[in-house]
């Protein structure tokens, strides 16, 4: 007899719909699995029969031959043991289940028939409620899953649930999520900025930052707040739209980060790898592509603290994602683009020791050692960031002051207000903020007066900036001005953003 079962499979952060063949004919007793299935689908075979077995059912001894289609697409993962499950079940005539058609089913098999959570739920179910409405996934993916609203999503525990639901329907009751409910629940955050005592000059530059969209590098000594500073930058981003953690939820889903309480992602990501981390595993890929922590931090902050101890090559990875917005994993098979559009955050001590710059601590690196600590990033990468500021220590005064700054509500709405400036610029260019004009929207967007011509032109030649800095001190410069309410670039906003290439200036070191 042949059984059909639909299911569904995930490419790079898409999905397709998969159709299960399972036929039990007469023959010497073996399982067959066809349309390129990786070693855990080989492997279902295994699963199943102990899960069908132990769930009170006899397992067929005839030859099996599961087909996974289509054929031409190389199948991974262990969603396919119910559906594979329930296929020989019912292709061997051993019980009816008159309802298998109406549904699209997804789990994990475990030994004893229980279902288990699976990866990539999110995506499956958005793309393939397009087609089909009703879906059996695990009782772990089902808030995840219930996300999507014109799917009637129904969670099972075991395979013998499942079985018993598809000969009578009324068994089990669709799960509902409120999508919009919960993302306002769980929008805020815990951090805020103004628990960040002094360092008015660093809070000021990365507003700068987050309103034109540039990436910063912050340079100070241990202890300064760095980090405490680049953790409560998502705090002052614009809040998600439901688009935004509906893309930034698929790819959590595919990389399996989904299984616990919260079935999707409401807040900005904000992902800080350790500098050990491989390129493969900083950008995406791998035989099979899987995204890499640069596409889980999309819509959101990728900060890299340590920036120098990154291996030169995993740090040069970055420089097509941060120009693209998208990573592309070429292989033999296929190639995948992943999504990878954010904000690059990074942090470094002056030199090797982390004093060279401390009004009281002396340093002990030679200068040969501090060249070779910074030459670990290459003029390209650093090209790429917009602002380079530094932050230093902080005085006995500011640290026992009662806090007094701003909070993150107060400075995002200064920050909403300068991104709403720049979509009404921009909105024809494809483009949504400042940091990413080319040399022709520049010299559109960015006039400059004779005052502002000769602080620049001051600038270039007597601050030691180099040509390379000139661009990016024209974009900051117009994200200053339009945080001012200003259509014109002045020359103040040229000193501000002047203040911002500390690199270029020397200024370290």
């Amino acid at each position: 007899m042949l059984a059909k079962v639909s299911s569904a499979g995930v490419l790079g952060v898409d999905a397709y719909p998969i159709g299960i063949e399972v036929d039990v004919s007469k023959g010497l007793p073996q399982i067959s699995v066809v349309g390129l299935p990786d070693a855990a689908v080989k492997e279902s075979k295994d699963r199943v029969r102990a899960a069908i077995k132990n769930s009170g059912f006899k397992f067929p001894i005839k030859r099996i031959t599961i087909n996974l289609a289509p054929a031409d697409i190389k199948k991974e993962g262990s969603a396919y043991d119910l559906p594979i499950a329930l296929g020989i079940i019912a292709a061997s005539g051993q019980i009816s289940l008159p309802y298998l058609a109406d549904f699209v089913i997804l789990g994990e098999l475990s030994l004893d028939g229980a279902v288990k959570p699976v990866k990539g739920m999110l995506p499956m179910i958005l793309e393939i409620s397009k087609h089909r409405r009703k879906f059996i996934v695990p009782e772990e993916n089902a808030t995840e899953a219930a996300m999507v609203s014109n799917a009637s999503v129904y969670p099972v525990k075991s395979l013998t649930e499942t079985i018993d639901f598809l000969q009578d329907c009324t068994k089990l009751s669709a799960q509902k999520g409120n999508f919009k409910a919960e993302f306002k629940k769980i929008a805020d955050y815990e951090l805020d900025m103004h628990e960040v005592k002094g360092q008015s000059f660093a809070r000021r530059a990365i507003e700068v930052a987050v309103s034109g969209n540039h990436n910063i590098l912050l340079i100070g000594p241990p202890g300064s707040g760095k980090t405490m500073l680049a953790k409560r930058i998502p705090t002052i981003l614009p809040k998600m739209s439901l688009e935004e953690a509906l893309e930034t939820t698929k790819i959590y889903s595919i990389s399996g980060l989904l299984l616990d309480k919260n079935s999707f992602i409401a807040r900005r990501p904000f992902r800080s790898p350790h500098h050990t981390t491989s390129d493969v595993a900083l950008v995406g890929g791998g035989s099979i592509p899987r995204p890499g922590e640069i596409s889980l931090a999309h819509n959101g902050i990728l900060f890299l603290d340590e920036l120098p101890e990154f291996n030169r090559n995993v740090l040069e990875s970055l420089r097509q994602p941060l120009e693209e917005g998208k990573v592309i994993v070429s292989r033999a098979a296929k190639t995948v683009t992943f999504p990878s559009r954010f904000m690059l955050v990074c942090a470094m001590n002056p030199c090797p020791c982390g004093y060279f710059t401390h009004p009281t601590k002396v340093c002990r690196c030679t200068p040969c050692r501090i060249e070779q600590y910074r030459s670990k990033i290459s003029g390209p990468l650093l090209d790429r960031i917009d602002i380079h500021i530094e932050v230093p220590p902080i005085n006995y005064k500011d640290l026992m002051a009662e806090p007094k700054s701003e909070n993150s509500r107060q400075i995002r709405k200064r920050v909403e207000q300068a991104k709403k400036i720049q979509l009404k610029r921009l909105k024809k260019s494809r483009i949504f903020a400042n940091a990413h004009m080319n040399p022709a929207q520049i010299k559109k967007h960015c006039f400059l007066n004779e005052d502002c011509k000769k602080l620049l032109k001051m600038a270039v030649d007597e601050l030691g900036l180099s040509a390379r800095a000139y661009d990016k001190i024209l974009k900051v410069a117009r994200t200053v001005a339009d945080m001012a309410k200003s259509d014109t670039i002045c020359a103040e906003h040229i000193a501000e953003a002047v203040q911002y290439r500390s690199l270029d200036r020397n200024v370290i070191g």
